[in-house]
């Protein structure tokens, strides 16, 4: 064998070594990270049981589902009650719808007022989004006893009925007894009367929206402004679950013009 195959011969023994080597760290190398990922992922397995099992964890979760189904048994009995519609009731119904829940608001209307018309459509928007107050409308044509004992002087007029709890109205009655004897000196703005748009009536604690004075003053005004105005009043909660689309008047309630003349709003 001549000088020349000779060092052929041991270069390529050299090249052949340093591939072995070569590929012999390269298999340790992915031997040592699938070791690595599968350390890993036992460990993360671990820290999910153990959060699993974590007894305050379950009984987060443990209160949340009685919280939720506390929350659905209870729209389902308001429900029941005639919350989340807008409902027409009779004279005869009206006690009893009033007084059977604890926040109502009641649209006193006329058929033929354009501005009655306009705010059953702004309730009846609002009263599936609010379950917690019970919508109702009563016309006034047929209601002329409640009319009466309300002073109802013009339409539309909504009542806002809040039922107080008997010791509480029991304990009203005493400071509004107490206010009025001297109302002279406590009360001077008011001339020793209470605010004409608030009242106190049988256990039952009541405010209203006389007309659209309180919305503007305009025929134009959107169902948020309704809700916040209810909202302000405290006749209904905030519900951030759902979003009014805020709409203009003029897009959602133009199918109830008519030929009505829009200042015939006062009975």
């Amino acid at each position: 064998m001549d000088q020349d195959s000779v060092k052929s011969t041991l270069s390529n023994l050299a090249f052949g070594n340093v591939m072995a080597a070569a590929a012999r760290d390269y298999q340790k190398e992915v031997l040592a990270q699938e070791k690595a990922q599968s350390s890993s992922s036992v460990n993360q397995d671990i820290d999910l049981d153990e959060l699993m099992d974590d007894p305050e964890l379950e009984k987060l979760h443990a209160d949340r589902i009685a919280a939720l189904k506390k929350e659905a048994e209870k729209r389902q009995a308001l429900k029941r009650q005639g919350h989340g519609e807008y409902r027409e009731i009779s004279g005869g119904d009206f006690l009893g719808e009033v007084t059977g829940s604890e926040k109502v608001i009641c649209h006193f209307y006329h058929q033929e007022f354009y501005r009655c018309k306009i705010m059953d459509k702004h309730l009846k928007s609002l009263a599936p989004k609010h379950v917690d107050t019970k919508f109702l409308k009563l016309d006034a044509e047929n209601a002329p006893f409640f009319v009466t004992k309300l002073g109802i002087k013009t339409l539309p007029c909504v009542i806002l009925f809040r039922l107080v709890p008997p010791h509480l109205f029991s304990l009203l009655g005493t400071l509004l007894r107490t206010a009025l004897f001297f109302s002279p000196v406590i009360y001077p703005c008011l001339g020793g009367s209470l605010p004409p748009k608030v009242g106190i009536r049988n256990g039952i604690a009541s405010d209203r929206l006389v007309g659209f004075q309180d919305l503007g003053g305009k025929d134009y005004f959107s169902t948020k402004t309704l809700e916040g105005l209810l909202l302000k009043k405290g006749i209904i909660k905030e519900n951030k679950a759902e979003e009014d689309d805020d709409d203009s008047y003029a897009d959602r309630n133009r199918s109830v013009r008519s030929s009505i003349n829009p200042d015939s709003d006062s009975d």
